[in-house]
């Protein structure tokens, strides 16, 4: 009895850990583009590229980690994701200016666009932090309500890619072939993949 009783506790924890929407360690992914990884100099392209970016991006995170792991807890959304996307949209906000990039219409560390949304909260806060991951569910939903028969990963790798181009332009399973740098969730994935082994 108690054996099975650390086997669901297991399962649960496995389920939290990833959230509701697909696991990343189950979704392929090729990584940072060789245009992407030139942000940071980098000879080499690929997850190795993406997973390097990211880590240059741990220090800064760690000051939001708390409000990540609120977030993902309240929302059933993998935190590593969420700090992937923090990762690729703001380097942990590095690149912003009074919270804004994109110039000046994309707000806070998910970059939620004002010409869509009314951002709420401060830049830094878990408001913005929470209101922008429910635009990430919103996404997944979305393209699984286009794409019935795709499966959980699909739906998740299609999801974060609407999440910068808009459930309009995930067409087929080649999900960045419209995003930015054709290659936003695959870097997405990838720079998750490391923060999921840095505690996220």
């Amino acid at each position: 009895m108690f054996s099975v009783l650390l086997t669901v506790a297991a399962l649960i924890g496995s389920a939290t850990a990833s959230g509701c929407y697909g696991n990343i360690q189950n979704v392929p992914t090729t990584g940072a583009t060789c245009q992407t990884a030139k942000q940071d100099k980098l000879t080499y392209c690929g997850e190795r590229a993406s997973q390097r970016m990211a880590e240059t991006d741990l220090r800064n995170m760690e000051k939001y980690k708390t409000i990540i792991k609120s977030v993902a807890s309240k929302l059933c959304v993998d935190a590593a994701l969420i700090t992937g996307i923090i990762s690729r949209e703001t380097r942990a906000g590095a690149v912003l200016k009074n919270g804004w990039g994109d110039r000046g219409n994309g707000f806070g560390l998910m970059q939620v666009d004002k010409r869509y949304h009314t951002p709420r909260g401060q830049w830094n806060s878990e408001t913005h932090i929470s209101q922008a991951t429910q635009i990430l569910v919103d996404m997944i939903k979305g393209v699984g309500k286009k794409f019935p028969s795709w499966s959980t990963e699909q739906r998740l790798k299609g999801g974060i890619a609407a999440y910068n181009a808009g459930v309009g332009n995930i067409r087929n399973t080649d999900v960045d072939s419209r995003t930015t740098g054709k290659d936003y969730a695959s870097d997405v994935i990838g720079r998750a993949k490391f923060f999921r082994g840095r505690g996220y």
